[in-house]
């Protein structure tokens, strides 16, 4: 939990969900599939006061995790905000135990705990930020290469971001595209911080294989197996000298500490959306610090919105590897926010501003909103 004193409470008057269509700037595929179309959910909460803004951060399949758009558009109308609506005045920090007894659909609940979050901060001038426990106003960035259609293309690809100044390259794998890759890319850069992410595309019996990773000094490896699979992946980190990260498997603080326990990870991936909350995604990153494992802040091709909220969180200390906090046009040719992120560098900014610390470009909001629902008290 924050250490900075709670956010302000807020009088809800009501909440909008809007579901976004947004060309991406190229496909980007991974193990699950190639996306050409981000589509995502911006909840906005409604107050007497500054209103609020949040992402939840599904998919529209559901394939990186159980959560999809559809379900977390009905979840959120039918159950969730009716429950914070009920309620009326509500401090950010309550939020997760108002939503509590419905189960699951952490990437929902995030998104409007985020909203509430922002609002709140926003009544009180506080940037998130300050309140999350932020010590630099700067975060180093790391890019996420899907994968390409070769490996030549694939060194085209990392060679214009490593030009654009990102300190950070990870690769996406998954068999039959883990060894080449890994290998042209390190043989064509050198000593790059490079890392790699299977998205649990491997099972133990590939443990040879990903072995042979280990000859290119990576970073770490990230999810290499289910994200059920605790006690194999701390088999196979028995096997390897790379560093395992994981990424899907940890959905919670305590997740976070059992796997350390266990010895399934030296390094945890934290996403504010997959654990619930950019308030538990603290709790994981005060888990990982006290036992001396690092972290990193994944991304989920974020709009402006998200993307702010992961550089204040990047920002807390325990953060000491490059995540993928990248520049707003890595993805997008136009955000919905008036000031993107940019690449500044390889860093980029914490906003400073009250609440997640950017604006809503309203014109790209409308244009890319594909359905629209407001529930009111």
């Amino acid at each position: 939990m924050p250490t900075s004193g709670d956010a302000a409470a807020i009088a809800l008057d009501g909440i909008e969900m809007r579901v976004l269509r947004i060309p991406l700037v190229s496909p980007f595929t991974t193990s699950f599939g190639t996306e050409t179309m981000r589509e995502v959910i911006v909840v906005r909460a409604l107050t007497d006061g500054a209103d609020g803004w949040g992402e939840i951060v599904t998919a529209s399949a559901p394939l990186y995790s159980s959560e999809y758009t559809q379900g977390a558009w009905d979840v959120a109308l039918r159950w969730l905000i009716p429950a914070l609506l009920d309620v009326r005045t509500v401090r950010p920090e309550e939020v997760a135990g108002i939503l509590s007894p419905f189960l699951g659909h952490r990437m929902a609940k995030a998104g409007l705990e985020l909203a509430v979050l922002d609002a709140a901060l926003r009544s009180q001038g506080r940037p998130l930020g300050q309140y999350l426990g932020a010590v630099t106003d700067r975060v180093p960035s790391g890019v996420s290469v899907g994968i390409q259609s070769d490996p030549a293309v694939l060194v085209d690809v990392v060679g214009g971001y490593l030009d654009a100044g990102y300190r950070r390259i990870k690769i996406k794998i998954k068999p039959g595209r883990d060894v080449a890759d890994t290998a042209a890319v390190r043989d064509a850069f050198g000593a790059i911080g490079l890392q790699v992410d299977a998205n649990a595309a491997y099972t133990l019996a590939d443990a040879d294989v990903l072995a042979e990773l280990d000859r290119f000094d990576l970073l770490l490896i990230e999810q290499p197996l289910a994200e059920d699979d605790l006690t194999e992946h701390a088999e196979l980190a028995r096997r390897l000298r790379t560093p395992i990260c994981l990424d899907e498997s940890v959905v919670s603080a305590k997740a976070a500490a059992d796997a350390i326990a266990l010895g399934s990870a030296a390094v945890v991936n934290i996403k504010a959306g997959r654990v619930g909350g950019y308030l538990e995604a603290v709790a994981v990153h005060d888990v990982c610090r006290a036992a001396g494992v690092p972290v990193w802040c994944g991304g989920m091709l974020e709009t402006g919105i998200g993307r702010a909220a992961n550089a204040a969180l990047a920002a807390l200390p325990g953060f000491t590897l490059p995540g993928d906090v990248s520049a707003s046009d890595r993805f997008y040719a136009r955000d919905i926010v008036t000031e993107p992120a940019v690449l500044e560098d390889g860093y980029v900014r914490v906003p400073t501003g009250p609440g997640i610390g950017v604006e809503i470009d309203v014109l790209a909001l409308d244009d890319f909103t594909v359905a629209r629902e407001t529930l009111r008290r």
